[in-house]
């Protein structure tokens, strides 16, 4: 089945303790379509400025992705964001922002409308309760930030009633819920409306609620890690590219998904911006799915 993504495009100036990379391609439509695109075909939307890179789209136009919700803002910049990992790298420290074509919503083509699977990443609960207008995916599942949370509280908790599924991080279900602990705050947000809520936990893995059942998994065990940026969409982008290429929501496919999200993640991390995802295919992510499957089997 095919996935709509709408999202941010970005040029990145990212420094870790390994190295400083300069204007590089990023964004979360960028990191989560070159996930989802090695399980499913994916259509993408989003604005991009007149100074950005052809090459990304080239290579997923070869995997089959649908560009025609990309818009080119022909007089304005692409979106960009510069940042500063340290320690152990679990957090970013946002150094610049600069909106730049970000400030306009992403219009989405006509034709995206009878696509099941619908990613909302992160954007204002403003501008995903319009897309959602537009988009009636059977399945839409949507990413948010601290930023909306304290800003946009009462319209995230409106498009939150109309989800399929919530994917977020631990500091962000912590706050949108006002609950510490992880598994109390996986039922708190299912008791705002999505039927699936998944936690991320960076490098110790992620949690799955839903109201059958739930499930925890650890992420997959990396020796290497150079830049986490977009490895959260990387992970949404491969849970949910694995559901739609499946078709299922069923928990052995949920479950499924998870794993795959994980090791999708693990090929963003090894290397500055998308590396990892332009060179990876999908025997190796079915390598690292079976390395994991191993790796947690009772």
């Amino acid at each position: 089945m095919s996935l709509v993504a709408v999202g941010s495009v970005g040029l990145d100036t990212v420094e870790t303790p390994f190295g400083k990379v300069e204007e590089v391609i990023g964004g979360s439509a960028v990191y989560f379509s070159l996930a989802a695109s090695l399980f499913t075909r994916i259509q993408i939307a989003a604005n991009v400025g007149n100074d950005f890179p052809d090459r990304i789209w080239q290579l997923l136009a070869e995997r089959g992705a649908d560009l025609s919700g990309i818009k080119v803002i022909e007089d304005m910049p692409t979106f960009r964001w510069s940042g500063r990992y340290q320690g152990d790298m679990n957090e970013a420290e946002t150094l610049r922002t600069e909106l730049n074509v970000l400030a306009l919503p992403p219009e989405t083509p006509e034709s995206y409308g009878g696509s099941p699977f619908v990613f909302l990443a992160n954007m204002g609960a403003d501008v995903q309760l319009a897309t959602l207008q537009r988009l009636q995916g059977r399945y839409v599942f949507a990413d948010t930030m601290n930023l909306w949370i304290e800003t946009q509280r009462d319209l995230l908790l409106e498009l939150m009633a109309k989800l399929h599924g919530l994917i977020l991080n631990e500091t962000e279900a912590r706050m949108l819920t006002g609950e510490t602990n992880l598994i109390k705050a996986g039922g708190a947000l299912l008791d705002l409306g999505p039927r699936v809520v998944v936690i991320k936990k960076g490098e110790h893995g992620a949690f799955l609620f839903e109201r059958s059942f739930h499930f925890a998994l650890p992420a997959y065990p990396t020796a290497q890690v150079v830049d986490p940026t977009g490895a959260g969409d990387s992970f949404a982008g491969g849970f949910l590219g694995a559901l739609a290429d499946m078709g299922s929501l069923e928990p052995t496919a949920l479950r499924r998904a998870m794993a795959l999200g994980t090791v999708t993640a693990s090929l963003t991390v090894e290397h500055f911006s998308t590396g990892g995802l332009e060179a990876a295919d999908r025997k190796e992510v079915d390598r690292r799915f079976r390395e994991l499957h191993e790796f947690v089997r009772l």
